[in-house]
């Protein structure tokens, strides 16, 4: 006998990659604005933003076609959405989306105690991975308790039976995750003096009857 377990409802949450060529290509472009007082001013994003983090910034416009990072956030939106509305059991052909207009992406620059409170976004599809994750985000306090400390907890709903409203994430540098921009999430604080959390995130709308079709 055929089984099969039917993960039909909640939200759908996409897991892939950066690839390491466009992760070195992040950071660079991350360093030298940072270096550069008058950009990092310019750019700011903090004030959009939930984060109670050192620095939030957006990525620039022209930087964001010419190093690959808008047309590869499309080609991963567009499997992902495609796997997501697949349904092998029904033969029914995953949706295609034809629209992919980005709202805008950032970076987050989070150290020692800083923290990013529940919140969602606006837009329809967002996403975040990672560009630098610490070696050690500290221990807990008391032993045998969860160390959730710099994860990214993205929530749903509530407790239900065999239903779990809580995805932790362990921040891996590389890992890409896509959720829709609704999604509730909050980031933890890390213990670690010298070094830095560094993630990047995105919001962008998709065609409209895909998303609430």
């Amino acid at each position: 006998m055929e089984k099969t377990i039917l993960k039909q409802f909640g939200p759908s949450v996409f897991k892939t990659s950066i690839p390491e060529v466009l992760i070195q290509k992040l950071n660079d472009y991350v360093d030298l604005i940072v270096k550069n007082e008058e950009k990092s001013v310019k750019l700011d994003f903090g004030k959009s933003l939930a984060g109670n983090v050192k620095q939030e910034f957006k990525l620039e416009v022209d930087f964001m076609k010419s190093s690959g990072w808008g047309s590869h956030l499309m080609k991963e939106s567009s499997e992902w959405i495609f796997k997501s509305t697949e349904d092998k059991l029904n033969n029914k052909v995953g949706k295609k989306i034809t629209k992919f207009q980005m709202i805008e992406s950032w970076i987050v620059r989070q150290f020692e105690n800083e923290y990013n409170p529940a919140h969602y976004h606006h837009g329809h599809i967002s996403g975040v991975g990672y560009l630098k994750v610490p070696d050690d985000l500290g221990k807990t306090f008391q032993k045998n308790k969860q160390n959730s400390n710099g994860h990214l907890q993205l929530l749903h709903g509530s407790k239900q039976f065999l239903s779990n409203p809580v995805l932790d994430i362990k921040p891996k540098v590389g890992d890409f995750y896509f959720f829709p921009a609704y999604l509730t999430h909050t980031v933890y604080p890390f213990i670690n003096k010298t070094q830095e959390r560094r993630s990047i995130s995105f919001n962008a709308y998709i065609d409209d009857s895909i998303f609430y079709g």
